[in-house]
């Protein structure tokens, strides 16, 4: 084999490692404004066309206000009707103090850092720093973990899971409650959304309970 083919092998290889431990794809868009007047750069991923990362980001500003996002990052919004009981008060305080401490952290393909963050990565650190529970690295492998969920039995905590490249289960988020769930977006980083977003409502795929199985 020549040289030139050993590294194209070498590099073949290498891009296949990095498909399969990240869950999202996209490239580096920074978190401005969780409201949106500081637009993020479009990902230059192929998976992700400039129309859909807009039409997120526009749904995003519409239903979920920035002082809405303040108020879960603060810890000022309390979600009582829809806690999940199989966690301890100090479970689930924990459990919310690690969603909240990645809120503004960048979207990045792969990565699992507070400096950038991809979905499922996203989820497997908050699970992993909170509760010590470990997830598989990817949303679609999440997606077989724990035990199905029906939509209006969603408790806080669950993982949330959607149709967002044309694949099942290729985003992830994390339940809050009334209809809000915390996830790393494609177009905003780290934020808050919610359900009844059209952009997310027609590509919800399901939901899991990791926690009181």
């Amino acid at each position: 084999m020549t040289p030139f083919l050993s590294r194209m092998v070498m590099m073949s290889i290498a891009m296949g490692l990095i498909a399969t431990l990240a869950g999202c794809s996209g490239s580096k868009p920074r978190f401005g404004n969780p409201g949106g007047s500081s637009a993020a750069p479009v990902p230059s991923g192929p998976r992700f066309s400039s129309h859909e990362v807009e039409e997120e980001r526009k749904e995003n500003d519409k239903i979920v206000p920035p002082e809405e996002i303040d108020k879960v990052i603060s810890g000022q919004r309390d979600f009582r009707t829809e806690k999940n009981t199989a966690l301890t008060p100090l479970e689930a305080s924990r459990l919310m103090r690690e969603i909240s401490r990645y809120m503004g952290t960048p979207y990045d393909y792969g990565g699992v850092t507070s400096d950038g963050i991809d979905c499922s990565g996203y989820t497997m650190q908050v699970y992993k720093g909170s509760l010590g529970t470990m997830l598989p690295r990817s949303s679609a492998e999440q997606a077989r973990t724990g035990v199905p969920v029906r939509f209006e039995e969603l408790k806080f905590g669950d993982l949330l899971f959607f149709n967002t490249t044309g694949e099942p289960n290729s985003h992830v988020g994390i339940y809050l409650g009334d209809d809000l769930f915390a996830h790393a977006s494609v177009s905003l980083g780290v934020t808050v959304s919610s359900l009844e977003s059209s952009y997310y409502k027609k590509r919800y795929a399901g939901a899991r309970r990791i926690i009181g199985q």
